[in-house]
């Protein structure tokens, strides 16, 4: 919720609380129903400010209602099946772990994940912890949760012992999760709130991605071992660990053994209070312990010239262009910003991960081919388009130091040397790799000249891109990376440049194909210098002919750049 709803609620609830805790301490009782009626109007103050708000989140419930009720009924289908037990230990462990890592990217989300927001209210740790848990059962994930695992236990039970069990499983595992959350955001508010907790936020959507793909392969990979019976091994390990143990335990409940399931529902159980009484630990040094940046007079200062990995990297380059007087200095302003901010940082990590998971991922399923590499050249060449863009506002302060074309082109030289300083090694890297994974190491040359001389042509027209369709990236929305108006601009920036970068490519490719064609395998290694050469050659006249535009239209670069 915003700052506005948040204040809106804390307000009209702050007295009742304070009432609530008058003359005594709380109890768990007392506190319960008001951190919910707190929850509830945060959600409430939340969805008053825009009809946009109230339609999305009423579209999220629709569909997490449709999908858990999908899940619900798939898992009840699965009741009887020999598998069934492996698939529900799994599956509440998957749970657990997404409940766990969850809060560490999307914190913004519910501000009552915010303790320190409380440090002010006369309330006793206990009470406290107790009562946020009950708030932190009202929402759409838990509900979600409930579904799953209710199905779980569904299709687990098989006797009315293992029911009774379940009876106390289900609460088990969704108390379980949702304190593991808490836990793991109160222990890391501070980082949550800071410019790494928000880096951590712009990268959520890569490790979600990521994530797809390995559970595509994981999937891949356990049709073709037999199916769910290559699970066994490992549920029988899961199922002894919380949460997935309380699940176990009905498993175990329905199969006769009954003391198996008494130890596997004491050991969530066992669980539940050890993470209670973390998190609770964790609270109260939140609220009792300075925070650092109350201590920031004590540090001695710290020199940032020559640390971090920006001028680590910079130092790569030859020592005359580091000698230039603009050459150095933008090297390292451009490779400070990737290290430093959260959006270029998150362009470029995407870049990487997708550069090297196509490739990789291809070459272990046996169905790709080693020019499929060129997909990382490809991915990093893109972080050419839009230089301008990136400065923001602050490109006004470069933009004084341009008073020629000569000043231009050394401008973007640099800030395509800084790319390369990246680019050329992961490439190669990328290619050998697949290589090595293909055992196609014959082609290995004409693979690295093809990247070369991909990753020169998108240098190329990125500057030209640059200079000639500008436009800004707001810096006060996380998601968003094109100003209103703008969209039109980046997709004939990005798309435009891609097709001329493809056009640029044409005679490498041809000359591929023509060696391939003819028989001429043997002279294919050829193609590395050739594609080095040409990657260069065609780089170097695409920063040349941006100079002059760069120079000549300072001032609408200047503000296209600055709208966001």
């Amino acid at each position: 919720m915003s700052g506005t709803a948040a204040t809106t609620a804390t307000g009209s609830e702050a007295g009742t609380t304070a009432r609530a805790t008058a003359g005594a301490p709380a109890g768990t009782a007392a506190l319960a129903p008001v951190f919910v009626r707190l929850k509830l109007s945060l959600l409430r103050n939340g969805l008053r400010q825009s009809s946009g708000r109230r339609a999305a989140y009423l579209m999220s419930v629709v569909v997490t209602l449709l999908v858990a009720a999908a899940q619900l009924f798939g898992l009840i289908v699965l009741r009887g099946n020999d598998h069934a037990g492996t698939v529900v230990v799994m599956l509440t462990a998957v749970l657990a772990l997404g409940w766990a890592v969850m809060p560490l990217f999307f914190s913004s989300g519910d501000e009552t994940l915010d303790p320190t927001r409380l440090v002010m209210l006369p309330l006793r740790p206990r009470p406290l912890t107790a009562a946020l848990l009950a708030a932190s059962l009202v929402g759409i994930g838990p509900l979600f949760t409930l579904c799953l695992v209710v199905g779980s236990a569904v299709a687990t039970a098989h006797s009315a012992v293992a029911a009774l069990v379940s009876v106390v499983a289900v609460p088990l595992v969704l108390l379980l999760c949702v304190a593991l959350a808490r836990a793991v955001a109160t222990a890391n508010i501070r980082l949550l709130t800071s410019r790494k907790g928000r880096d951590l936020a712009v990268l959520s959507g890569l490790l979600i991605a990521v994530g797809i793909q390995v559970v595509n392969f994981g999937a891949q990979r356990l049709s073709d071992a037999g199916g769910l019976a290559a699970l066994a091994p490992v549920a029988r390990f899961v199922r002894w660990l919380p949460p997935a143990s309380a699940i176990g335990a009905v498993d175990s409940a329905s199969e006769g053994a009954y003391g198996r399931a008494v130890l596997q529902l004491l050991l969530s159980g066992v669980a539940l209070v050890a993470v209670m009484y973390v998190w609770q630990r964790s609270m109260v040094k939140l609220m009792t312990a300075p925070d650092g940046s109350t201590l920031a007079a004590a540090e001695p200062s710290r020199k940032e010239s020559g640390r971090g990995l920006g001028p680590a990297l910079a130092r790569l380059l030859p020592g005359r262009l580091r000698a230039e007087g603009r050459t150095g200095p933008v090297v390292l302003r451009s490779l400070r910003y990737v290290w430093r901010d959260p959006k270029t940082k998150a362009a470029w990590v995407t870049s990487l991960a997708i550069g090297l998971i196509v490739p990789l991922f291809n070459a272990l399923q046996g169905t790709g081919t080693i020019y499929f590499a060129c997909f990382a050249a490809g991915m990093l060449g893109v972080q050419m388009y839009n230089q301008f863009g990136q400065d923001t506002s602050a490109f006004w302060m470069v933009a004084l130091t341009i008073s020629s074309t000569r000043d231009a082109y050394l401008e973007l030289r640099a800030r395509a040397l800084a790319l390369l300083v990246i680019t050329l090694p992961y490439s190669a890297l990328v290619t050998v790799a697949t290589a090595g994974l293909l055992g196609d190491w014959r082609a290995l040359p004409e693979a690295l000249g093809l990247s070369f001389a991909l990753l020169g042509a998108m240098l190329a027209t990125g500057a030209v891109s640059s200079a000639r369709f500008p436009y800004s990236i707001p810096q006060d929305s996380t998601y968003k990376n094109v100003a209103p108006g703008q969209a039109g601009l980046a997709w004939l920036s990005i798309f435009g440049g891609m097709l001329g970068a493809a056009l640029l490519c044409a005679p490498v490719i041809a000359l591929t194909i023509w060696l391939h064609v003819s028989g001429a395998d043997d002279w294919t290694w050829l193609l590395l210098p050739v594609g080095t050469v040409y990657g260069a050659l065609v780089t170097t006249g695409g920063l040349r002919l941006a100079a002059p535009r760069t120079a000549a239209r300072l001032p609408e670069i200047l503000t296209a750049v600055s709208k966001g």
